[in-house]
């Protein structure tokens, strides 16, 4: 499909200049752009590659000077990413999972759809599960008894949705994804060494070998309005209560949210972000990749933890924090530059050292 020029402005609220009524069909980077395709070159350094390609047209920041880059319109950006939203959404062409029921969809005679809902092929759903209007349920699903999920629901390619698990409006879950699946929760039947270890903080004690006896998952999951789980993540069914994912939360791929978790609104997860069991946390944190989270603490508001943090005791609101054990930020970057200064202190002491033996040798 193609838009003018303006009616791409328009739709992103921005300003457009020149020739307005140019028609582009899809969008593209500076140096790749052909003639019908939108050129994103909303920073200097990037539309310095224009003149690479054959762009007509161009995003650009909010005071470019874009008839001295050679373009003949322009849509100005005063937020460029936010921009980006727009115009990737404007421009997708979904994932063509096709229109109706597949034959080849198995969808029990008790389960309630809503009206214009998509069921690709090999998928199941099941008794009691409901599905609100206009959602999209891709290939190879399943979806569990008396599962619930909201109105314009996009669920991916082999996406599993446990039993009685409760999901809001404007659900995506991304390839692989599994809500409400047991949770990983364990027991012996005498003390074990983990238990020991955790009671002494670090001697496991005289524990003997035991089996491990499962703890069931009654609790499902319960997951509000518009919140993106990403490709093979997990949120793991509670124990008794439902493990909770707020309105507005973003999961990336390769996550996992344990059993009895609560997560709050508009959090930010990157890649194989790991938050154990009975962990509670607060609203608008974001998780660089690969921070992990102790089980049964708290994390407050607005928290942000760089890349490959490991949070191991409760973190106050509004605190940004790195390392392992993660701290403060400015602690951590404090301690890591006096590490690396240690070879050279190492060095000085025993440059002292020699001066003060040749000393004593000499008195």
């Amino acid at each position: 499909m193609t838009y003018s020029v303006q009616q791409i402005a328009d739709a992103l609220g921005c300003e457009a200049r020149g020739d307005v009524s140019l028609a582009m069909d899809s969008v593209a980077e500076p140096a790749d752009a052909a003639a019908t395709q939108l050129a994103l070159a909303m920073k200097p350094e990037f539309a310095e590659r224009l003149g690479q390609g054959a762009a007509r047209a161009a995003m650009v920041w909010q005071d470019a000077d874009w008839q001295d880059l050679g373009l003949e319109a322009a849509i100005l950006v005063p937020r460029p990413r936010m921009a980006m939203a727009g115009i990737t959404r404007m421009m997708d062409a979904g994932p063509g999972y096709g229109t109706g029921i597949h034959p080849q969809a198995i969808v029990d005679p008790g389960a309630d759809l809503g009206a214009d809902v998509h069921v690709g092929p090999f998928t199941i759903i099941a008794a009691g599960a409901r599905i609100g209007a206009g959602s999209v349920i891709g290939p190879q699903c399943y979806i569990g008894p008396d599962a619930v999920i909201g109105a314009g629901a996009t669920l991916h390619a082999g996406v599993r949705i446990g039993p009685r698990v409760r999901i809001g409006d404007r659900f995506a879950a991304h390839a692989g994804a599994a809500i409400g699946q047991d949770g990983f929760s364990f027991v012996t039947p005498e003390e074990n060494a983990v238990e020991q270890a955790r009671a002494t903080l670090g001697h496991a004690g005289d524990s003997k070998a035991q089996a491990w006896v499962r703890i069931h998952s009654l609790g499902a999951v319960v997951i509000g309005d518009d919140v993106e789980i990403g490709c093979n993540s997990c949120v793991d069914a509670g124990t008794i209560r439902p493990t909770r994912i707020g309105n507005g939360t973003k999961i990336d791929n390769l996550c996992h949210v344990a059993h009895n978790c609560i997560v709050g609104n508009d959090c930010l997860f990157a890649a194989m972000v790991g938050i154990a069991g009975s962990t509670t946390i607060g609203n608008n944190v974001v998780f660089g990749g690969q921070v992990g989270v102790t089980d049964n603490t708290t994390v407050g508001d607005g928290v942000v933890a760089g890349g490959a943090s490991v949070i191991l005791s409760k973190v106050p609101a509004g605190r940004v924090i790195l390392g392992y054990p993660a701290t403060k930020m400015e602690t951590h970057l404090d301690g890591y530059k006096a590490l690396r200064r240690l070879p050279r202190l190492f060095a000085q002491v025993a440059e002292l050292q020699k001066a003060v033996f040749k000393s004593g040798e000499k008195d």
